[in-house]
């Protein structure tokens, strides 16, 4: 397969100077001294009008568009036991990860006596709270009411007595009146009449103390009683429910310690789906929970992803037409997406700048899987009819993109204009047609050529970085 292979519309700085570097290890290698008029037609190339396909090659590998992710459940930080090597095929209940369960038997053993406390102390406080709402029904309906029917009866004593004591002092003191009753008589019974009614006042002035503070206050009391027992009751609920809770979630967890699959399928580890900060679990690792630790991708729905360099990446667009070579042969797709943010870059890519490009693959195609290797042609652009020459039959230099016609009356130089170019031909705006005869590797035949490189070359090197002697 070819290596990655960008081809430009032109050929400037570094670039240009590598290009120089090539042609004159083609003149070395074929310089023959033959003279130009002895040039034969293996050496020259015939003008004419063709199709010219311009494309971007990249290496890229396989992955699913649809990965089923295996995710650790367990909280906390877990270590592997045991793991399903990567590629294997696995059917429904086949066992995929197992984790230590040590941590996770504890907790359940834990949670649970914990449970179980808090759960006696809700059923205690439901108690409490249950006799203090009984409490405010039994002073209401029953103390209360007896306290009030015993002030009621003693008041009405008190009124019997007073009425009593008032008839027996009338009575005395018709007799006095009529000479039958003494002074002192009348004075007792006046003084009865006193007290009986300091009596009834005093007996409604209880019922009053009864009604108006007595029961109120009790009824505050034991209000403010059962708030109290109800807040209780609540917190102990609430904490006896979180901890059922905790240790639920702990026997739950215990169960998520043997992963198995849920349906049949291949398993990957998350690198062969070219993601690169993913680990791939080992035995004796350490993973948390919500980490993506196995997948099982859709072999039916596969794609390549390759990496498309800065210098070019405004020219790919969704849609364009590519040609996908496998090891089994060769595919056809088209791009999907290209990203709008470059990938990190660093010494690892020796600086190189690309942006992440997803090119789709024919669904349901047998024998693809994710990892494969392969090699993606980007077509740009397809040319008709246009005037092309061979890239080797372009010298360019700093100013002027030049080729050697062969006439008649000899070889001539002739500046051109070109256009778009892949790894074979170039397109020729201007400067040549159908018809002409240029020359191949006009630098290992053609001393005028042979100049203009060397002369191109000593420029290139002195702007090449690093150059003390080079100009700005």
């Amino acid at each position: 397969m070819r290596s990655n292979r960008v081809y430009l519309k032109t050929i400037g700085g570094i670039g240009f100077a590598l290009a120089i570097l090539s042609a004159l290890g083609i003149f070395a290698t074929r310089s023959t001294g033959r003279p130009e008029s002895q040039l034969d037609v293996k050496h020259t190339y015939a003008v004419k009008k063709g199709t010219l396909r311009v494309t971007v090659v990249e290496q890229g590998g396989l992955e699913s568009s649809e990965n089923i992710e295996i995710k650790c459940k367990v909280r906390g930080r877990n270590t592997v036991n045991w793991v399903i090597e990567n590629g294997t095929q696995v059917q429904p209940g086949d066992v995929l990860v197992r984790l230590d369960t040590l941590a996770i038997e504890d907790a359940i053993n834990e949670r649970s006596k914990y449970a179980f406390q808090s759960r006696a102390s809700a059923e205690n406080s439901q108690a409490i709270l249950a006799n203090a709402k009984l409490a405010i029904k039994e002073y209401t309906e029953g103390r209360y009411q007896v306290q009030m029917m015993t002030l009621e009866k003693n008041l009405k004593i008190s009124q019997a007595s007073l009425l009593l004591a008032k008839n027996q002092y009338e009575h005395t003191e018709k007799l006095s009146v009529r000479g039958f009753a003494h002074d002192r008589e009348m004075d007792q019974r006046r003084l009865a009449v006193n007290q009986a009614t300091l009596d009834v006042d005093a007996r409604k002035n209880d019922i009053d103390v009864l009604e108006k503070y007595t029961r109120p206050m009790k009824l505050k009391t034991l209000e403010g009683d059962l708030a109290s027992a109800q807040a209780r009751h609540d917190a102990n609920e609430e904490r006896a429910v979180l901890d059922e809770k905790r240790a639920s979630i702990a026997r739950e967890e215990f169960k998520h310690c043997v992963i198995k699959a849920e349906r049949s399928g291949l398993i990957i580890f998350p690198s062969a789906a070219a993601w690169k900060s993913a680990p791939d679990v080992t035995e004796g690792a350490t993973v948390h929970k919500d980490q993506v630790l196995l997948l099982m991708p859709n072999l039916d729905k596969m794609q390549v992803k390759i990496g498309i360099h800065e210098s070019i990446v405004k020219q790919i667009r969704p849609g364009m037409k590519c040609i996908i070579s496998i090891p089994d042969g060769k595919l056809e797709g088209e791009v999907l997406a290209v990203a709008s943010v470059a990938r990190p870059a660093g010494w690892w890519t020796g600086n190189m700048v690309k942006y992440d490009t997803i090119v789709s693959l024919p669904e349901n195609y047998p024998g693809l899987k994710p990892g494969m290797s392969a090699e993606v042609e980007i077509v740009i652009a397809e040319l008709d009819d246009v005037i092309r020459v061979p890239v080797a039959a372009v010298l360019q230099t700093a100013s002027e993109t030049l080729v050697w016609v062969k006439t008649d009356g000899g070889v001539q130089r002739r500046v051109i204009q070109i256009g778009e170019s892949n790894d074979v031909f170039i397109a020729v705006r201007d400067g040549l047609g159908a018809g002409d005869e240029v020359v191949i590797d006009p630098a290992a035949f053609i001393p005028e050529a042979k100049q203009e490189a060397l002369k191109t070359l000593e420029e290139a090197q002195e702007k090449l970085p690093g150059d003390p002697d080079r100009t700005e």
